[in-house]
């Protein structure tokens, strides 16, 4: 079965030093059919004395692993855009004049606070914070709603869509978000409207968690919701992280009776049976 990792970072993110030619060598060496960067790219005004993207230097990296490696392996260019409601027609502005092979939209902020600050969360209980986060994932995915009845598909992959348990585990010692199903049901058939396909993210299964972003009972009301169609993703931050925890994210997918695996490229989809 062609496997492709279709979120990863590299020296290009402000948050990575892996070197793009490693992460290549790793995909192959891992016997992935691709791989796909999916860079930062961050607008808060917090992040911009630290956002390092770099939209030349970038292309320039990506035109040279292909022409290296690219009789070897898919070579995929994507970009990991950050939510910010205030920035969106910056961020609008900026995907209308450069092209990608996948979009992925993702939240990394609730109630303008960075969900990985523990001093975000001062005062918040678990409950409140983790019901903030997954409300402003979805006024995310009903935005991108909106924008795809009038401008059709702009961002194609929904990050890590309960990424607010990395945190709770690593500031409480819990990750439960199962009380919050009727809210994750809104995220999920929001993405079935918006044609957003979300993400199996396999990293907290190497941060101390037990189970991906988002975990079986989550695709499985995906699935029951009429989803048929999943992006793979390690989010890996080096290189020897890519394609991890892919077997133990194929066995939920077919656990949850996933149809195929979504690949992006020129941000058209190709649907891979999940055998």
């Amino acid at each position: 079965m062609e496997l492709y990792d279709q979120h990863l970072h590299s020296n290009h993110s402000v948050d990575s030093k892996a070197d793009p030619s490693d992460n290549v060598r790793a995909a192959i060496a891992s016997g992935l059919a691709g791989l796909t960067f999916t860079e930062h790219f961050d607008t808060h005004p917090s992040d911009w004395k630290t956002c390092t993207y770099d939209e030349s230097a970038y292309a320039a990296t990506i035109a040279r692993l292909r022409s290296e490696f690219g009789d070897a392996i898919f070579i995929g260019r994507g970009i990991e855009v950050c939510y910010q409601p205030d920035r969106m027609p910056v961020i609008l502005e900026f995907l209308t004049r450069h092209r990608f092979d996948m979009v992925i939209l993702s939240v990394h902020y609730f109630a303008d606070a960075p969900l990985h600050n523990r001093n975000s969360w001062s005062g918040l209980s678990v409950h409140e914070g983790t019901k903030r986060y997954l409300e402003t994932v979805l006024d995310a995915v009903r935005y991108c709603e909106q924008l795809h009845a009038t401008a059709g598909r702009v961002f194609d992959v929904l990050g890590h869509l309960d990424l607010v348990k990395r945190y709770t585990q690593r500031f409480f010692g819990t990750h439960d978000v199962s009380s919050f199903g009727d809210l994750i049901d809104d995220i999920l058939s929001a993405c079935l409207e918006a044609d957003l396909t979300p993400e199996l993210n396999t990293s907290t299964l190497r941060q101390g968690l037990t189970e991906p972003m988002p975990a079986l009972g989550t695709i499985r009301r995906y699935v029951a919701l009429g989803g048929t169609t999943v992006s793979l993703g390690s989010d890996a931050h080096r290189s020897q992280d890519i394609g991890a925890g892919f077997d133990d994210a194929l066995s939920i997918l077919r656990q949850a009776g996933v149809d195929a695996l979504a690949v992006f490229k020129q941000q058209s989809i190709r649907r891979i049976p999940v055998l």
